[in-house]
């Protein structure tokens, strides 16, 4: 009996230093996280009215929904997680994240810039979901590689995705490139992003032959394989020396912005 007792403590002991070390992994706090943290961050929500439970170190439902209404209260993007743009206004507001917040630059300083072609392209795979953090709000969203060669041609995961996205393009679709960080199995990866769905449509089965495409694409096949992401066909993802599909060049405005992405 004692030896069961002992190796289920020990389990336990292993599981929550896993959930603490999940925070420190990929920089964010949310769901399922655990630890010293987790505790600052419940007893700054409850000090501000956010959150009225006693601080278990937990990261659960009630700690989510604290987050969110405090988001919202700060016009910032509601999606539960203290992301680096949440974490920014909550320091400004007396949260003691020092910890949390040096480890957040700590990783926002391994971004690599990779070409491409020798090494992008084989990490951030067809089929791959990636969490994309918009370098200049700090935004999060995740999104699926499911087509490109010259470059990546993506599409938002889910709807929520799709409206944190349109979000940082202040509400509209854009071809404007912004520098932001794509982050695969733990791989920080500077790359440009232009917020223009095109040469889909959301409704049709992917790879069918279909007329009137979005982005003013005409009669041609359906580049749509994610549905019900309120996204019409793909936008485009550029790394270092990646090209353009039409031009088949260099594209000179996605360059600056996936160097400005590596310098953070």
């Amino acid at each position: 009996m004692k030896k069961y007792k002992v190796l289920v403590f020990a389990m336990v002991v292993i599981l929550s230093l896993s959930s603490i070390i999940s925070v420190y992994a990929d920089g964010t706090l949310k769901k399922g996280d655990r630890g010293e943290e987790v505790t600052k961050l419940q007893n700054f929500l409850k000090k501000n009215n956010y959150f009225n439970e006693k601080a278990s170190g937990y990261f659960g439902d009630v700690t989510e929904a604290a987050v969110i209404a405090f988001q919202k209260a700060q016009k910032l993007t509601a999606d539960g997680v203290v992301g680096a743009g949440t974490l920014k206004q909550m320091i400004k507001l007396g949260y003691d994240g020092s910890t949390f917040a040096k480890n957040t630059a700590a990783k926002k300083s391994k971004v690599e810039l990779l070409d491409w072609w020798r090494e992008a392209s084989s990490i951030f795979k067809l089929n791959t979901v990636a969490t994309v953090t918009d370098v200049w709000t700090g935004k999060q969203y995740k999104i699926v590689r499911t087509y490109g060669t010259n470059h990546a041609d993506c599409e938002t995961l889910t709807a929520n995705d799709t409206k944190i996205m349109k979000s940082i393009w202040g509400g509209k679709w854009s071809w404007d490139r912004r520098p932001s960080i794509i982050e695969v199995n733990g791989r920080r990866i500077a790359a440009s992003i232009a917020a223009m769905p095109h040469a889909g449509v959301d409704s049709v089965k992917a790879n069918k032959t279909v007329s009137s495409r979005s982005g003013g694409y005409s009669r041609g096949i359906n580049m749509d394989k994610i549905k019900n992401n309120n996204m019409d066909g793909v936008f485009d993802v550029h790394f270092l020396n990646s090209k353009t599909h039409g031009t088949n060049k260099v594209d000179k405005k996605h360059q600056e912005m996936t160097k400005k992405a590596a310098a953070n």
